[in-house]
């Protein structure tokens, strides 16, 4: 079902459109807490720790990738919000295309230098080969990981937000129960956790492409469209690139970030199970930001600065809303929530501490987050991916500063700490980028107006 983001109430199309999304990422993030959940449970804590110790080398190595397929998908999405049915369509098989190539380049890299990666990171010798075994299986299966997420970002480019909603809710119960059949019958351990995750995002991508080809006209391409279009890869480029950049740089500052936490080897399991949970509240926010990618991109495409702007300000009033409930829900349930990923024989109590420092300090930075989020989007789906990019750097030098600070002072509280700081720096660097941004989006639209009415005389 196609939406146009370009009509009606600002605040009632966000939400409509942006909650399956929400749903939909939820559902995403319940991959990795399935795996975490049944591998602390029935490998070990040592495997828990494992898994967890590559969650940013994963955010790095399949961020930048979506990054870049997110990034193809935002021109469909300002072409279909130009109502040009020939040139989405043309902007899809160009998309495809080129995530094939960035797909084998990624693959490669991230294969040949994953040993150098942990080792830089810190990673203790005692869960090295688990964190290897899982994070390397996951690279060898990156093409499902971005085919998926290049065919949801389609969908979602011209309003419909649903229909990848329902391939994830299956995909995620598929992949419990591969993650049990593989674990507790087969006994691949880590590696069993990572080829259900893999599995099930390919059937995912599978379901998605057979959908659109069936249902979704818009986006289908007709057999002259496939093949690269030289106007159409300079600027799907244009935009993927610093996308897939800006997912590269943040992930940076998450690896030193996990290397600093890596140097406290008794709460690497407990931080796992944190960060689980953490990650699943930050999707309210995360899409959000998605939203406000697609909603931009079909409002720029008609040339609608004053839709673009109202659905900024109404974004800021939801993300607002939501930080303050995504912090009551965390401090109410988050030591219940930790009991799931670990055997019913483990005493968590001395483990809380360090959970409670993480979660706390993370909750209190989610306004700043939310404008991060929104304002990095709404820039990105305007084709203002340069700019967008260097909040990127922002949230680095702030990451980075506070990583090697905790590293020096030995201190825990920075080290977790590295996030919240990078997120203040961000959000505010963020705001005032975009007025700057949205003052040359209207100086634009104003030459191209005076244009057009030259053209036309």
């Amino acid at each position: 079902m196609e939406t146009k983001l370009t009509e009606g109430n600002p605040m009632r199309i966000i939400l409509r459109f942006v909650f399956p999304v929400f749903l939909g990422n939820v559902f995403q993030q319940l991959y990795n807490m399935a795996d975490s959940m049944i591998v602390g449970n029935f490998v070990g804590s040592r495997a828990l720790a494992g898994v967890g110790s590559t969650g940013t080398i994963m955010f790095f190595v399949i961020g930048s990738s979506l990054g870049m397929a997110t990034g193809f998908s935002v021109l469909t999405s300002q072409k279909f919000g130009a109502g040009n049915e020939e040139e989405t369509r043309r902007s899809v098989a160009n998309g495809i295309i080129l995530t094939a190539i960035l797909a084998v380049v990624m693959t490669v890299i991230s294969l040949s230098l994953m040993p150098t990666i942990l080792r830089l990171m810190n990673t203790p010798d005692s869960i090295y080969e688990e964190a290897y075994t899982y994070i390397s299986t996951i690279c060898a299966g990156l093409v499902a990981t971005v085919y998926y997420n290049l065919f949801s970002s389609y969908l979602r480019a011209i309003g419909n937000s649903r229909t990848p909603l329902y391939f994830l809710i299956f995909s995620t119960g598929l992949n419990v129960i591969l993650d049990l059949i593989f674990i507790i019958v087969f006994h691949w351990g880590v590696a069993g956790a990572a080829r259900a995750t893999v599995l099930a995002q390919g059937i995912s991508a599978v379901l998605c492409l057979i959908y659109i080809m069936k249902n979704v006209p818009t986006l289908r391409p007709r057999r002259h469209h496939w093949r690269l279009n030289g106007d159409d890869t300079k600027k799907q480029l244009a935009i993927g690139v610093p996308m897939s950049l800006q997912f590269g740089i943040t992930a940076s500052g998450t690896m030193v970030m996990q290397s600093a936490i890596n140097r406290f080897e008794e709460a690497i399991a407990v931080y796992t199970a944190a960060n689980k949970i953490q990650s699943v509240l930050m999707q309210g926010l995360l899409s959000l930001g998605q939203g406000m990618a697609s909603y931009a991109g079909q409002n720029y495409g008609k040339a609608d600065l004053y839709r673009i702007h109202q659905g900024t300000k109404d974004a800021m009033k939801i993300a607002l809303a939501y930080s303050v409930l995504a912090a009551t829900l965390a401090i109410t349930f988050m030591p219940n929530l930790l009991h799931l990923f670990f055997p019913a024989d483990v005493d968590i109590a001395p483990l809380l501490p360090w959970a409670k420092t993480y979660i706390y300090e993370c909750m209190s930075c989610y306004i700043p987050l939310g404008m991060i989020f929104v304002y990095r989007n709404t820039m990105q789906g305007c084709g203002y991916g340069i700019e967008a990019m260097s909040m990127g750097f922002v949230e680095l030098a702030a990451r980075l500063s506070t990583a090697l600070l905790s590293m020096r002072l030995d201190s825990y509280p920075l080290a977790v700490g590295c996030d919240p700081v990078a997120w203040v720096a961000g959000g505010i660097y963020g705001f005032i980028l975009y007025l700057i941004v949205r003052e040359r989006i209207r100086r634009s639209f104003e030459a191209d107006a005076l244009e057009k009415a030259h053209t036309a005389e």
